[in-house]
């Protein structure tokens, strides 16, 4: 049975103490993680009474650890995070990129969202991506190089966070990354084989190759120590003059000047887009859920309604009953999933630029989409439906890629405050451009690369100083009026069918949130539904053939980190696919 069989493979070592953080930065030196007969790492649940942070390293969760136990604040610890991601785990997220953040203010009793997603520069055109016939790039043609990189959010949303929820000095949150910066870090496995992948692209630029690469020009190696001086620096300037020092200041130059002069595929970002962004304070989007309150991220993100379409339609059904264990209730999830992704194609796009129906997670309109499912047997064909719309238009099905690489935290602090937080650089190394010490983004390419189709728009179109649809889903559950559950994931467009899974796992299936971390992935987005290789889920492959689908199994990393509020205290579970850690008190 798929929960039990591949359960047994926990072990019940806590993740509690710092030691625990010591063991894995130690195996992560030595190039090896404690591993179950799948390849996948084991975890189990981890318990805290006061706060507890969860991330997807172990520097970074032992720097959250710090602030917490010093009595900061669950922002504070979110600005040491960051910083300390952007160094350890370079291929996915930084100060060079963008996130999402969901919040809840204990003392006032308030969840708000806050978007500090990239933006298109003001020079870029709805071409952009297009050969002199009007036709779309090649995805990685786009990708590589200045072409791609939108204006950072990220630095500006730790600031104007911390300004407002910090309770720690500045310069004290950014230390403990400025210290691993100049000491030198350990290289991770993971990280180690995302440069050995990447090899090709990384080795495209002098400063790329120059830090991730050997003096031989071989690829760094897990167990190598890694410093990064230019880093180092950038966290001292931005320690001593502020987090808006990056987007007037010295650093906003050099980024205009290496996006513009990248020779082969020069971007048109410039000081001006650097001047004018700006982080949005959006009110958040939820789903009513049994006793729950499922809310996350609105647009410019699709998370939280495809997430909540997801769970909308699937409530139609008894999933409880049906368990985990039935290929029915994958049936019924996957095709719930292909419904909610056919109209976020269609709709979901920067409401900022573009009009959207406001009925997509109404729950009569889910309530008609679901009775498109018949048990047992797959769709034939999926389109976008038609919820309600004040003033609609007309607009064509989006072919934008997203890719994966990503990273999720959760923080509860001890009063009672969480934060959910995507943060991103893109795809695996962004850009591949690097200044300041650290990666540029390629998130315009999140955009579509087509602006119109069969002579209709694209909501997804690239347009100046709009911000690209993600999937990424940081969420907060509400029970009763108060966090309950603190969750989200990487993996580009598979982090919608990531978060669906474990909060079913968790809510409809009763698994504690480890377990519903570790539950092997399955999901579907386009019609083909993807089984996660070397585990129980490739089981399901014959089951749901016969039901009509087409089966593909392979890697699903996703990276999900969870922490569930109990009036006992604190339960968190961290992904078993990566170098997550949970760390608490």
């Amino acid at each position: 049975m798929l929960k039990k069989r591949w359960l047994q493979a926990l072990t019940l070592v806590p993740l509690l103490a710092v030691s625990q953080f010591s063991i894995a930065a130690e195996q992560a030196a030595d190039g090896v993680a404690p591993e179950d007969a799948s390849g996948i790492e084991k975890k189990s649940l981890a318990h805290a009474q006061k706060f507890m942070v969860a991330t997807a390293n172990p520097e970074a969760s032992k720097a959250g650890y710090d602030v917490l136990k010093a009595g900061g604040s669950a922002v504070d610890a979110l600005v040491a995070v960051q910083m300390v991601l952007g160094l350890v785990e370079p291929q996915s997220s930084g100060l060079g990129g963008g996130a999402f953040v969901v919040y809840y203010d204990a003392a006032n009793q308030k969840l708000t969202t806050f978007d500090g997603r990239e933006t298109a520069p003001q020079e870029a055109t709805p071409e952009l991506f297009q050969d002199e016939n009007g036709e779309p790039l090649s995805f990685y043609d786009a990708v590589v190089g200045g072409r791609s990189v939108g204006t950072p959010g990220t630095v500006k949303l730790m600031g104007e966070l911390h300004d407002r929820y910090g309770t720690m000095p500045w310069e004290d949150l950014l230390a403990p990354a400025t210290k691993l910066a100049q000491e030198g870090f350990i290289v991770s496995p993971r990280l180690a084989d995302a440069i050995k992948g990447s090899e090709e692209r990384l080795a495209r630029y002098p400063e790329t190759k120059a830090y991730f690469f050997n003096l031989d020009g071989t690829p760094l190696e897990a167990g190598s120590r890694l410093q990064n001086a230019q880093y180092y620096e950038t966290l001292r300037f931005l320690a001593t003059y502020g987090a808006d020092e990056f987007y007037t200041g010295q650093i906003a130059k050099k980024i205009v000047s290496q996006v513009r002069g990248a020779l082969d595929n020069p971007g048109v970002l410039s000081e001006q887009d650097f001047l004018s962004y700006r982080v949005k304070e959006r009110a958040p989007v939820c789903l009513p859920y049994k006793e729950y309150d499922i809310c996350g991220m609105g647009p410019p993100s699709s998370g939280a309604l495809t997430v909540g379409q997801i769970l909308g339609i699937t409530e139609q059904f008894d999933l409880a009953a049906l368990g985990p264990n039935s290929p029915e209730a994958w049936q019924i999830i996957g095709d719930a999933s292909r419904l909610a992704f056919a109209d976020r194609g269609r709709y979901i796009a920067d409401t900022d630029f573009v009009p959207m129906p406001q009925g997509l997670l109404d729950k009569p309109y889910l309530a008609e989409r679901a009775k498109l499912i018949t048990k047992g047997k797959a769709l034939e064909s999926v389109e976008a439906g038609e919820p309600e719309w004040r003033h609609p238009i007309k607009q064509a099905d989006d072919i934008a890629i997203e890719l994966p690489s990503t990273s999720h935290i959760s923080i509860v602090d001890k009063d009672g405050n969480a934060v959910s937080v995507t943060t991103t650089i893109e795809n695996g190394f962004g850009s591949n451009l690097m200044s300041n010490g650290f990666l540029l983004n390629n998130e315009l390419t999140d955009f579509s690369f087509k602006s119109h189709q069969d002579g209709f728009p694209i909501a997804n179109r690239l347009e100046p100083g709009k911000r690209p649809r993600s999937s990424m889903s940081p969420t907060i559950v509400m029970k009763d009026n108060k966090p309950y559950l603190v969750v989200g994931s990487p993996g580009g467009s598979r982090i919608i069918g990531y978060v669906a899974k474990t909060l079913i796992a968790h809510l409809e299936w009763g698994m504690d949130i480890q377990e519903a971390i570790t539950l092997p992935n399955m999901l579907n987005r386009f019609g083909t539904y993807d089984l996660e290789k070397g585990t129980e889920a490739e089981t399901y492959a014959k089951a749901l053939t016969d039901m009509g689908f087409k089966v593909s199994v392979q890697d699903l990393n996703s990276g999900v980190q969870g922490i569930v509020v109990e009036k006992g205290g604190l339960l968190g579970g961290a992904d078993p696919r990566r170098e997550g850690l949970v760390l608490g008190d």
